[in-house]
């Protein structure tokens, strides 16, 4: 990876104790140039049922059942990106654990920790539906089920 920046200002919306909120689009150009790691936290059952982003890890932030928190997340965080200035793009179902999992991971040093705006399923419609209205899926960035 080179020593570039993967993005210009215009690309982050500030948020508070980490990095910045950026659009699934933008991730989406980031990690297909490598210029940026996506971390999946949501739970397998997520992965399993729903579907997930080909070439992301899998870090769940709570686990199924009982959205218990992940005991493991710093360590296997650590294992998976151990360099603490790549950038980290983290993704759940509606940009909410990944806002916690950002937070996180810029309390344990990583300096370019960010959230990926409204998540793999984006945010409910008005008849109560995700997919719909935003999110990964229904921009149709790549993805798989199964």
């Amino acid at each position: 990876m080179n020593d570039q920046k993967p993005f210009s200002p215009q690309d982050i919306r500030p948020a508070a104790g980490y990095a910045g909120d950026i659009t699934p689009q933008k991730a989406w150009e980031w990690v297909h140039q490598d210029k940026a790691l996506l971390i999946d936290v949501r739970t397998s059952a997520e992965l399993a049922w729903v579907g997930y982003v080909p070439g992301g890890v899998h870090i769940a932030w709570k686990e199924w059942p009982g959205m218990v928190g992940n005991e493991q997340f710093d360590h296997r965080l650590e294992e998976v990106a151990p360099d603490l200035t790549r950038p980290l793009l983290f993704l759940c179902r509606s940009g909410q654990r990944s806002v916690f999992a950002a937070q996180r991971a810029t309390a344990l040093g990583y300096t370019a920790a960010y959230n990926i705006l409204d998540g793999f399923e984006g945010v409910l419609d008005a008849h109560g539906h995700r997919n719909t209205v935003s999110g990964w899926r229904s921009l149709d960035l790549p993805w798989q089920q199964g």
